[in-house]
């Protein structure tokens, strides 16, 4: 199995899921996102994440296509560093106004691993 993959298995689906992480997860923000997190029930298998951008932001479903496409792919570039990690819930949202770079996506995303890493830590 490739560390640079991003299957099916490993996004976060269904309703009450979802629900369940918005519920009882607890969040921070890290510009340009506001990161949902809960730890896992299921210690099996990948990280499950969910990438969102705002509809009041963009109104234009291809910029938020781009967008969600973008940290996608930053997300699939860095997930190595938190694959030590108990198997968390993660939701990105995307709350800038502007269009992002590749670049500064990805520095973001290993900036907030680090973030994850010190959430595991103290619960």
């Amino acid at each position: 199995m490739s560390a640079y993959r991003f299957p099916k298995s490993g996004r976060l689906r269904g309703q009450k899921r979802i629900q369940e992480l918005f519920k009882r997860g607890s969040s921070f923000y890290l510009q340009p996102f506001r990161i949902v997190v809960l730890r896992s029930t299921d210690e099996t298998g990948r990280h499950e994440v969910l990438l969102t951008v705002s509809k009041r932001e963009f109104k234009r479903a291809v910029d938020r296509n781009r967008i969600r496409r973008i940290m996608r792919e930053a997300y699939r570039l860095n997930q190595g560093k938190i694959n030590n990690l108990p198997k968390l819930q993660i939701a990105y949202i995307y709350s800038a106004k502007e269009m992002p770079e590749l670049k500064q996506i990805s520095a973001k995303f290993v900036e907030s691993f680090e973030r994850l890493k010190q959430y595991v830590e103290k619960n």
